[in-house]
């Protein structure tokens, strides 16, 4: 109702204000939930890593740290299906906030899970500078905290932070380089359990046709320190390629429709995952 309020309000004011011969301008930032669909498959004796997947991990690492003492061969294959619900505010073209719940089900060989809540999150995304034609590229930060649930032995704490460098190579940035790092750093709410933290570097790029499509590649090396239960390894440590691959559909002010990723991550053995990522507007200028 809050959303709705905001939206009718938000509409009577871009009205009004396009009755002057000035240009109408948003009265409200965009609201929507970014819905996000991943399935994932992941090998035999690591978690759920890659790019941004702080809910899918904190989902298989709690469940790592609750069955470990009882997988005497380590921890098994799994396939997984996890859905985020984040609440997105975008305060303007440099900042936006996001919070939401997270929920997955998986099979580990006995069949699928009860779908649950699994994690909650909260988070900001920051261009810390812009490039706006100019010769040094925009930079932005994107910091999560994601934590388990239930809040019980073995919930943990994932801290993510994305630093991005993006190098447009034209005015309207339709096309351009991309360089970064995704640093995840994690607590157990367990004495006798760790997880070490896992680093991905990467470069890549972008390209945007004049039909609002936009297509973005960024192909890195994942390096991970490895879990470890009561002096048993739940997961070995690795440093493996990764690729990530998104196709995008914009409006003409740059704001998603439609998106899907797919993802290739080696641990060393290749962990696969498509995410359909879907925006529902509250609120979209």
């Amino acid at each position: 109702m809050g959303l709705a309020c905001l939206a009718i309000s938000g509409t009577a004011a871009f009205s009004a204000e396009a009755e002057d011969d000035a240009p109408a301008k948003p009265a409200v930032p965009n609201i929507y939930l970014d819905l996000r669909t991943t399935y994932a498959t992941i090998p035999a004796g690591t978690l759920g890593l890659g790019f941004g997947n702080t809910s899918l991990s904190a989902a298989f690492e709690a469940l790592a740290v609750r069955r470990g003492t009882t997988l005497p061969n380590g921890l098994p294959a799994a396939k997984s299906i996890a859905v985020d619900l984040p609440l997105t505010v975008d305060v303007n073209d440099r900042v936006s906030l996001y919070g939401g719940v997270s929920g997955s089900t998986a099979d580990i060989g006995g069949g699928w899970s009860t779908f649950d809540v699994t994690s909650w999150n909260i988070g900001v995304q920051a261009d810390l500078h812009q490039q706006n034609g100019g010769n040094i590229p925009t930079i932005t930060l994107q910091s999560t905290l994601t934590q388990s649930v239930p809040n019980e032995q073995g919930m943990t704490n994932s801290f993510n932070n994305i630093l991005e460098f993006d190098y447009a190579l034209d005015e309207d940035e339709t096309r351009g380089w991309l360089a970064g790092m995704q640093y995840t750093y994690t607590t157990i709410a367990s004495p006798f359990a760790s997880i070490r933290p896992n680093t991905i570097l990467y470069a890549g790029g972008y390209y945007q046709w004049p039909s609002n499509w936009k297509f973005t590649g960024r192909l890195g090396i994942q390096s991970f320190g490895g879990a470890q239960i009561a002096g048993r390894m739940l997961a070995e440590s690795f440093t493996q390629p990764i690729l990530r691959l998104d196709l995008d559909r914009m409006d003409d002010n740059d704001n998603r429709l439609f998106g899907i990723t797919a993802q290739i991550a080696w641990m060393p053995k290749p962990s696969y995952q498509v995410t359909l990522r879907t925006p529902l507007y509250a609120v979209r200028n």
